[in-house]
């Protein structure tokens, strides 16, 4: 007998029933999101780095040396498998991660203060630039986080952890009245 499967996101009971209106403080989960780590041989940092950059429609979350992530909100899957392949076996490897991650976008004028009750970097605007990503811990998960604008922030967790994390971020945004939901 087949069984048939539906397709929920991970977070789906975390959040039915308590999506709002969003406030000025607001964490969004990014439904449909291509991730792919990409990790550059020896000797060919520079221009897997480089080819990466080049990439359309892609952003390119640092994760260390020779270590990236890339994402997609537009761009599906297979295509950036297709793009990356082109970079060369010999170069880089890389493994799709869409089902293993999901995004979380959290923005808002005090986004700084919610997540420095979470995680121990210094994310002031002058030191924690537009565009720059780093892993790191939050709620005391491992994570990719990247500031994609001004009061804007991403952050990337393994699947299992994302519950635990969605949890934790929202109390630690409830005196800013943080408000969550689908994207």
């Amino acid at each position: 007998m087949p069984v048939t499967y539906a397709a929920r996101h991970v977070l789906e009971d975390h959040i039915s029933g308590f999506e709002a209106t969003p406030n000025p403080h607001h964490l969004a989960i990014l439904r449909a999101v291509s991730v792919f780590s990409v990790l550059a041989h020896p000797g060919h940092e520079a221009d897997i780095d480089e080819a990466l950059t080049n990439l359309e429609d892609v952003h390119i979350r640092v994760c260390g040396p020779s270590e990236w992530l890339v994402l997609s909100e537009t761009v599906a899957a297979d295509t950036i498998a297709r793009q990356l392949a082109d970079l060369g076996a010999s170069r880089a490897a890389f493994v799709d991660q869409s089902d293993g991650r999901v995004v979380l976008r959290i923005q808002g004028p005090k986004v700084r203060a919610i997540l420095a009750k979470c995680t121990a970097l210094d994310l002031h605007a002058d030191l924690f630039e537009i565009g720059q990503s780093t892993n790191c811990q939050i709620c005391h998960v491992a994570t990719n986080l990247a500031r994609t604008g001004q009061d804007t922030f991403e952050i990337i967790v393994m699947r299992s952890f994302a519950g635990f994390l969605f949890d934790e971020v929202r109390e630690m945004g409830r005196e800013f009245a943080l408000t969550a939901g689908f994207a």
